[in-house]
């Protein structure tokens, strides 16, 4: 297997301040100044571990680039870009109130979305048979008038569009199995026949209010949106039985030309901003039937790129696994803490997981 990587230091160099987790510090309220979840520790470690095992031997590097105003645009208004590009001289939020930026934070952004272009446009030209872009700020829930959730832009759906334009791709399979619902990548594709978003999420963990069965699009989209938003506590079991009962039907139903995947690994035992108990050896359960499914409908053509997933410790196990699954390697790198979180109590699907699958399963037939 050709594998394509995208990394880039200044992914690391984009500035959330000093927030208390998700709040602005304040003395005031006792909020001691420390760091926002979403910092760079999780994301350089990731590319830290891919050195350190020696799986980036066996990748191929791809240099990312800015995205233009022009891609940008493709999912965007021309407002976001601006107030993003008026701020950016000293700082601001993206949108929401939630998701602050130091300066030159849009250039970083810009690099983000395009690292995920760069390797979409690498796995299409078949320079690499498929690719991870291990980006940073994350994207999936950037709107097209606001960002949010840590995101300033959306990084798969601009490089979905242009991918649409500049390489005449014309069914693209979108899979978002961050731990949160992929607001803003749905939304981009809404009333869009073809393009297929499905999302695996904590059930209204964030945004909340968001991501439920009965978001199915509009219009000739109708059907091409399907959410399978999973109760808190799911684990390997869970996620595993939702790709297997869920996804790989749904994509094949649709039979795109590319599949991209939004990569969160925030679904992991550990990470302070959800409830689930997803282990590396479950991320690459799902990489591998992702990553067949793929061969299968499209020639193999999957690109996965990096969203959620805060804490620093854990991540990078996930993410490496993900990883090894697309270079095919064959002898894979033991998790460490995999001894005690394969074996935590409810791994298995339980019965109101296994409800939430089946709600979710009677929609496929929709797709066509």
């Amino acid at each position: 297997m050709s594998t394509g990587y995208v990394y880039h230091e200044l992914y690391g160099w984009h500035d959330t301040g000093t927030h208390a987790g998700l709040l602005p510090a304040d003395p005031r309220r006792g909020l001691q100044p420390f760091r926002h979840y979403e910092n760079a520790e999780a994301k350089r470690r990731v590319h830290e571990l891919v050195v350190a095992t020696g799986l980036v031997d066996r990748l191929t590097r791809l240099a990312p680039r800015p995205a233009t105003d022009d891609e940008i645009l493709l999912v965007h208004t021309p407002g976001h870009l601006a107030r993003l590009t008026e701020a950016d001289a000293t700082g601001g939020d993206a949108g929401d109130g939630g998701s602050p930026f130091g300066p030159g934070a849009l250039g970083i952004a810009r690099l983000a979305a395009g690292g995920v272009i760069r390797a979409v446009e690498a796995v299409v030209d078949g320079a690499v048979d498929n690719a991870y872009a291990l980006v940073r700020p994350p994207g999936h829930h950037a709107l097209a008038d606001i960002g949010m959730g840590f995101c300033m832009l959306g990084n798969v759906a601009i490089a979905a569009q242009a991918a649409r334009r500049s390489r005449g791709v014309e069914r693209i399979a979108v899979v978002d199995i961050d731990v949160h619902h992929g607001n803003g990548t749905q939304a981009a594709f809404y009333d869009d026949p073809d393009v297929l978003t499905i999302s695996l999420h904590q059930d209204r963990v964030f945004p909340p209010n968001s991501g439920f069965v009965t978001e199915r699009g509009t219009g000739a989209g109708f059907g091409r949106a399907l959410n399978l938003p999973l109760p808190p506590g799911t684990g390997n079991g869970g996620y595993l039985e939702a790709v297997r009962r869920v996804v790989l039907p749904a994509l094949h139903r649709f039979r795109p030309d590319l599949v991209l995947v939004a990569a969160g690994f925030d679904a992991n035992p550990v990470d302070p901003l959800a409830r689930m108990m997803v282990t590396a050896r479950g991320y690459r359960e799902i990489a591998r039937m992702l990553v067949g499914a793929a061969a299968e409908l499209c020639g193999g053509r999957v690109v996965f790129a990096h969203e959620g997933g805060y804490d620093p410790v854990y991540v990078p196990f996930c993410a490496h696994a993900v990883i090894e699954v697309l270079a095919g390697v064959e002898e894979p790198f033991e998790d460490p803490f995999g001894v005690n979180f394969d074996n935590q109590g409810q791994q298995e699907a339980q019965p109101h997981q296994l409800a939430a699958i089946e709600a979710a399963e009677k929609l496929v037939a929709d797709i066509g």
